[in-house]
């Protein structure tokens, strides 16, 4: 609980205290007021649940991003590191890369033909 959920909640009390004591003293103005503080009371206790479900939400995304950037880094050193396999492979093997280059090229080539 945060300050505005415990002012809040003792504001919406003290608010229906002042309503109940108006309503048996039979005076509108206090109960006026008494209604007045009960909503003004409800409100700051719904900002301050608000503000607590923002902080949350903060701190939930900070370590969020934190496991996000080091999963991230993880994933970018592994693709590095497959791509340097797959450019030796291709390397030392031209003559299957020269084939699978073509064989895309005409794959490509065809599914684009058959759109028109």
């Amino acid at each position: 609980m945060n300050r505005d959920q415990i002012e809040g909640g003792l504001r919406h009390l003290r608010g229906r205290g002042q309503t109940a004591l108006g309503a048996v003293a039979g005076r509108v103005r206090p109960q006026a007021e008494g209604a007045f503080n009960q909503v003004v009371g409800g409100a700051q206790y719904a900002y301050g649940r608000g503000r607590r479900a923002a902080e949350e939400l903060s701190r939930d995304g900070t370590v969020l991003a934190g496991e996000i950037g080091a999963h991230g880094r993880q994933a970018y050193d592994g693709a590095r590191a497959r791509g340097r396999q797959v450019l030796h492979r291709a390397e030392t093997h031209r003559t299957e890369t020269l084939l699978v280059v073509a064989g895309l090229a005409f794959v490509v080539g065809w599914l684009a033909k058959g759109r028109r």
